[in-house]
């Protein structure tokens, strides 16, 4: 089971507090470091210091690690261009010696759209589907040859499809709850299907959804990895589980029932649950940035335990 760190930079934290978190994930041997893509806060935080970049947050990471995979649950198919983020994508894969993972999804938080000026079209899962086809498009050309697309949303003629990221192929990431549409882009286009914060029936469900649209689409289920994010708060005893629960202003009998939360054995018992029904890696959602404790605890109680 593979443990990778997930924060919500949105929620309000600067590039040196990511750099910390990201330093941690690496020297504590945690898989990766995930961030989200989302220019407004959520909930009642004030959201200081104010948004940053998924892929400029990335990009300086990529030169300040050196072991951890680097991606984003998820991109927002709404932010960029398809062409421009697979220059991007690219282009931090190279100055990470390839270590970038792509998660993208449709996006669907229309308030930030609204709150940056962002257009919020409709249409966004027809749109996403051909972004997919367009980035991965432009990575698997042949060097020396050019791409060409046209499509309702999108057309490029004679793109040089460059750069080429470092990897031979981006992993990309796919995820949600859509019962027909999010599966069959999966079995698709996707390395990994994430299914985002999640019971273990749902996830059972999905995960056999995504499985049959991959027969279906003629390809091997097995090729793809199927994974979750999920909130964290472990703590030591009860005292210190309340303590960090109250740190993000959740209950404990929530983040119990919904996350991964309580005591390293409880924590590593509910991981277990999940890789029974296929998931083969979690993205802990840490929300305290600044209690780099907490994953020094869940390296040395939960992740030692997994194997």
């Amino acid at each position: 089971m593979d443990l990778r760190i997930f924060t919500e930079p949105q929620q309000g934290a600067s590039y040196e507090t990511l750099l910390a978190v990201a330093k941690a994930t690496e020297d504590l041997g945690f898989d990766a470091f995930f961030r989200s893509d989302h220019y407004l806060k959520m909930g009642s935080v004030d959201g200081l210091p104010g948004p940053t970049d998924a892929w400029i947050t990335l990009a300086g990471l990529a030169r300040e690690t050196e072991r951890i995979r680097l991606g984003t649950l998820m991109t927002a198919g709404t932010f960029r261009l398809p062409g421009v983020l697979a220059i991007q994508v690219a282009q931090v894969d190279q100055m990470s010696g390839g270590r970038i993972e792509l998660g993208i999804g449709a996006g669907w938080f229309e308030e930030e759209h609204k709150a940056y000026g962002i257009p919020f079209p409709a249409e966004r899962l027809a749109r996403l589907e051909e972004q997919l086809a367009v980035i991965t498009g432009l990575w698997s050309t042949e060097p020396g040859r050019t791409f060409d697309y046209r499509g309702a949303y999108y057309r490029l003629e004679d793109s040089p499809a460059l750069p080429k990221p470092a990897q031979a192929r981006i992993p990309v990431l796919i995820g949600g709850h859509g019962a027909k549409r999010t599966p069959r882009l999966a079995a698709r286009y996707a390395d990994e299907f994430n299914m985002p914060f999640a019971s273990v029936a749902d996830t059972e469900r999905q995960f056999g959804r995504v499985r049959a649209a991959a027969e279906e689409a003629g390809r091997a289920p097995g090729d793809l990895v199927y994974s979750n994010a999920l909130v964290v708060c472990v703590g030591k005893d009860d005292a210190e589980v309340a303590r960090r629960a109250a740190a993000i202003g959740r209950d404990v009998d929530e983040l119990k029932a919904n996350g991964l939360a309580g005591s390293p054995a409880e924590v590593v018992e509910k991981i277990g649950e999940y890789a029974a029904v296929g998931s083969s890696r979690i993205y802990l959602q840490v929300l305290d940035l600044h209690d780099l404790d907490h994953l020094d605890l869940i390296s040395s109680q939960v992740m030692s335990q997994l194997g």
